[in-house]
């Protein structure tokens, strides 16, 4: 009885050691800022060409959800991608994406903290954030990317920092900026 009593006692340690964890944090870097809500088709089509994806770029996606906004620039302009997302459900979701468009050659995803995420490498950024996450990782944008490297949002702006671009696409707008050379004067 001794026994037995030893081996439910180790297999429920076990079984519950992952849960245990994640409760405290470990799997997870932390709780995402927003939801999970795809960008249609038409609108991430519309944004890398806004943002004038070509040959040679290294698209970014902080926030990539299902790794679609990288997953297509590969697949049509056969460009290198990155996407980062803080939750490992859908790091796993964007990794099949790329998978099952044949393009794993091309994509990464990196489960991590998209304020904390190195990101120095991107010549174009694409964001599906509030306008308040924006405003937040504006900042890390000015210091990590280089001058020309542009940066494309749906439907979130990034407060006064003015687009270069808006466009209108079935009733949602995508907003283009470039980082300058020197910074804007931002609040």
């Amino acid at each position: 009885m001794r026994y037995v009593s030893a081996v439910v006692c180790v297999v429920l340690f076990l079984c519950l050691m992952p849960v245990a964890g994640l409760a405290q944090g470990a799997g997870r870097l932390r709780e995402p800022d927003v939801i999970f809500v795809p960008t249609p088709e038409n609108v991430v089509d519309a944004m890398l060409k806004l943002a004038g994806v070509h040959k040679g770029d290294v698209v970014y996606d902080p926030g990539c959800g299902d790794g679609r906004m990288v997953v297509r620039a590969a697949k049509l302009y056969g460009v290198r991608g990155v996407g980062i997302d803080i939750n490992p459900e859908r790091i796993a979701e964007a990794q099949a994406n790329a998978k099952q468009n044949g393009v794993t050659n091309l994509v990464t995803f990196r489960n991590e903290d998209l304020f904390e995420a190195d990101i120095k490498e991107a010549t174009v950024v694409t964001l599906y954030l509030l306008t308040s996450l924006n405003v937040k990782l504006r900042p890390k944008l000015f210091r990590d990317l280089r001058p020309g490297t542009r940066i494309v949002s749906h439907s979130f702006d990034m407060g006064e920092w003015k687009p270069d671009k808006q466009e209108n696409v079935d009733g949602r707008t995508i907003y283009l900026w470039t980082i300058p050379a020197t910074p804007p004067k931002l609040d």
